[in-house]
């Protein structure tokens, strides 16, 4: 949201029992907080509970909710705790991607060659650790600051910073030979 006065509209609204300004919220947020959660739990089924979940805590917690706070950050803490509790009752298991995450609008061998490195790239990062992973994403999609992520995610900043560092480490490790050329990779670097 790029204005974020009808947000804290909304959000005062919301607060005083406007259930539409509350469903303005939902409508702003779903999608990018499904995405997240998408790609943490691996599975769209688990992904679509979790942000309905988070919408409903984030609901009846609303009153306690600072006026002036960054929502997005206090809703994907809430998603947040309710990924690491779902993860705490279930093991995980792993799906493919969805089709229209991998799909590119270019030509017929771009298009390959694309989907190609993204599947290869979004494979990288399932396989990144979770805690890892959960971090670049909020960074990366979400382009939160490191501050935003330790709130989210209950760290330090310093402890968000390193997390994003390590995840872009391993996928530069892993995706090296595929995306990078031998002779960029042998550089004289200490």
């Amino acid at each position: 949201m790029t204005d974020a006065t009808p947000e804290a509209d909304w959000i005062a609204a919301a607060q005083a029992g406007d259930r539409p300004a509350f469903a303005e919220l939902v409508e702003c947020y779903w999608e990018r907080l499904y995405r997240w959660l998408y790609h943490l739990t691996r599975d769209a089924h688990v992904a679509e509970d979790l942000t309905q979940e988070s919408f409903m805590k984030a609901f009846a917690a609303l009153k306690s909710f600072r006026a002036g706070s960054n929502f997005r950050a206090w809703l994907f803490r809430i998603a947040h705790n309710n990924f690491v509790n779902q993860r705490r009752s279930n093991r995980r298991t792993r799906h493919a991607l969805s089709p229209e995450l991998t799909q590119s609008g270019e030509g017929p061998l771009d298009e390959v060659l694309g989907r190609e490195g993204m599947e290869r790239l979004m494979q990288a990062v399932r396989e990144l650790p979770t805690d890892y992973r959960g971090a670049l994403l909020l960074r990366a999609e979400e382009g939160l600051s490191f501050k935003q992520i330790a709130e989210i995610l209950a760290i330090t900043e310093q402890t968000a910073r390193w997390r994003v560092f390590k995840a872009r480490q391993k996928l530069m490790q892993v995706l090296s030979p595929d995306f990078f050329p031998a002779s960029l990779l042998e550089s004289d670097s200490p």
